[in-house]
Order: C-alpha cells, then sequence, then structure tokens
C-alpha cells in the first residue's frame, strides 16, 4: 500500500507539472508557376474569390499537403499559373488566367498586376518550396512551335529541332543563372528557411512512338524525333539545371522525373497518364500539364522534403 502522505505528494507533483506546449505549425510559403498552381480542369477546381487569375486549383499539391499535415502546416500559397522566374523576385506578373484566345477566353480578362512571390517571404519562414523555370525556358513557345511545325513534316523527321536546337544551350544557361540569382532572393529574405526547389515530372516517354500523332490529347503534330528531343535535350537538362542549382546552395531537390517514369501524356493505358496533353481525357484545355494524380505523387515527395524525410 502507498502512503498517504507519498500518495499527496504525487498528486500535488502531477496537478503542478506545466502542460506540453503544442508545437508550432510550420510557416510554409510555396512558389511556382502553373505546375504547381495547378491551373487546369484535370488539377481541379479553382478555390479562390475573387479571382486573380493565378488559377490555383484544390488538387495541386500545396493544397494537398496543407489538407494532409493540417496543423503541421501553414501555407501562403502565391504560386501563378504562366509565372517566371523573374516573377518570383523581380517583376509583378500580370495573370492571364484562362484567356488564352483564340483558343479560350476568360470572362475575367484583363486581371491586375499581383505582388512579387518572394513578398511572401519573410524572416519568420520556416520552409520554402519552389517550382519554376519550364516558362522561362519557353516551354510551351517551343511545344507549340513544334506542333506548327509538324504540320508541315506530317510526322517525319526533328523539324522543330532543326530550327530550336542550336539555341537550346542559350537558353538553359540563361534559365540555369537566373534561377541561381532566385535562389540567391530566398535565402537573402528568409536566411533561416529551408529551401526546397521542386523539378518537372516525365512528360514525354521514353518510346516517342506511343504517342499518337495528329492526336490533341497527346502532343497534337510534334513528331517522335521532335518528342525525343524535347525529352533528351529541353526537360532532362532543364530538371538537370535545378537541381545543380539547389545543390550548390545546399537546398533540397524533389526529383519529380523519375518517380513518374511510366506516367508521362502518352501513358494513357488504364489512366496511367499524370500529365494531359494539349487537350486532357475529356477534352478541356489543358496545355501539358499535370492532373490531380500527377499532383497527388509531386504531394508525396513534397511532403517527405518538408518533414526532412
Amino acid at each position: 500500500m502507498i502512503p498517504a502522505a507519498m500518495t499527496a505528494a504525487m498528486l500535488v507533483t502531477a496537478v503542478a507539472a506545466p502542460a506540453q506546449a503544442a508545437p508550432q505549425p510550420l510557416e510554409w510559403v510555396a512558389l511556382g508557376d502553373s505546375y504547381t498552381a495547378g491551373a487546369i480542369d484535370a488539377a481541379g477546381p479553382e478555390y479562390e474569390t475573387p479571382r486573380d487569375g493565378c488559377v490555383r486549383t484544390t488538387l495541386s499539391y500545396p493544397r494537398v499537403v496543407e489538407a494532409e499535415l493540417a496543423e503541421q502546416v501553414h501555407l501562403r500559397n502565391v504560386s501563378c499559373g504562366n509565372a517566371t522566374i523573374a516573377d518570383i523576385a523581380e517583376t509583378q506578373q500580370v495573370p492571364i488566367g484562362h484567356h488564352l484566345p483564340p483558343f479560350s477566353t476568360d470572362p475575367d480578362h484583363p486581371f491586375k498586376a499581383v505582388a512579387l512571390q518572394l513578398d511572401a517571404v519573410s524572416p519568420d519562414t520556416d520552409v520554402v518550396t519552389v517550382g519554376i523555370g519550364g516558362n522561362s525556358l519557353g516551354f510551351g513557345e517551343i511545344i507549340f512551335t513544334c506542333v506548327q511545325l509538324g504540320i508541315g513534316s506530317k510526322g517525319e523527321g526533328t523539324p522543330c529541332k532543326d530550327q530550336l536546337g542550336s539555341g537550346m544551350a542559350a537558353r538553359l544557361e540563361r534559365v540555369s543563372d537566373e534561377y541561381e540569382q532566385m535562389l540567391t532572393a530566398i535565402h537573402g529574405k528568409a536566411a533561416d528557411a529551408r529551401v526546397i526547389t521542386v523539378g518537372y515530372p516525365r512528360i514525354v516517354p521514353d518510346d516517342a512512338t506511343a504517342c499518337r500523332f495528329d492526336n490533341l490529347a497527346d502532343f497534337s503534330t510534334v513528331t517522335p524525333g521532335d518528342l525525343d528531343w524535347l525529352r533528351t535535350s529541353v526537360l532532362e537538362p532543364l530538371n538537370t539545371a535545378i537541381k545543380s542549382r539547389a545543390a550548390a546552395r545546399g537546398d533540397a531537390y524533389v526529383d519529380l522525373y523519375a518517380s513518374s517514369q511510366g506516367h508521362s501524356v502518352c501513358d494513357k493505358a488504364d489512366g496511367g497518364n499524370w500529365v494531359e496533353g494539349l487537350l486532357d481525357t475529356s477534352g478541356r484545355f489543358a496545355l501539358v500539364h499535370p492532373n490531380a494524380k500527377g499532383h497527388a505523387n509531386a504531394a508525396a515527395r513534397v511532403k517527405e522534403a518538408i518533414l526532412g524525410q
């Protein structure tokens, strides 16, 4: 039997013990382009009212991670469709929403300029994720040039590579330099924050002949030869540049390319594509962007990086 005096002392000690304070949520800022924001119907509906034209969607990876980590993070998502590296820290972007005439018009266009994405970062920020670079490289412009040139070649040869290939090294070098300057600016605003860079997923399959020529749900009239060039000389080097710049700063790099093997635009069997073509499988404009499955994959890897796993 425990003596009465000892029992009373134990009760006093238990009452007097201070309660454990709940851990503060990580202050997380998500920067990036449409591959972060969501931007297309296949990545969920827009969630912001009033709209600012950045087209952030409910199934984009920042929102998925926010929901899964719940009270562990406090998210400020300022990613924006059509953003370039310069829009992070140098220029005020004027978003376009879904306004892409003659293909589509946006009833709320024109939109007002939004603040620099970097304005959302402060000395109190704990984590910054950033997925950017494709628009600075001109990926959309390159795709549409390849579509146009492929019409005349009837699926043969590499007309896009022949026209644009000689200038790609210079483009990649410029993007790499801009990326380094952006990382410097982010660290300057939040010296103690963990910076996590996010690469781009696999878009073109290893076997480009798997893509259906003249099919808008794939790459329309881009030739198989040009698709191979896009994969090996545009997309893969862009990811390499991002990873290299991150490593030089000691920042984390989230590799979406390896994890999306077998889930390119053209891997349609059993709904295996994590990126849509020029049109999604429902016939809506997608312009080669990740769908909800692609964002779910990105969310899993970004969440691991945020938690330091």
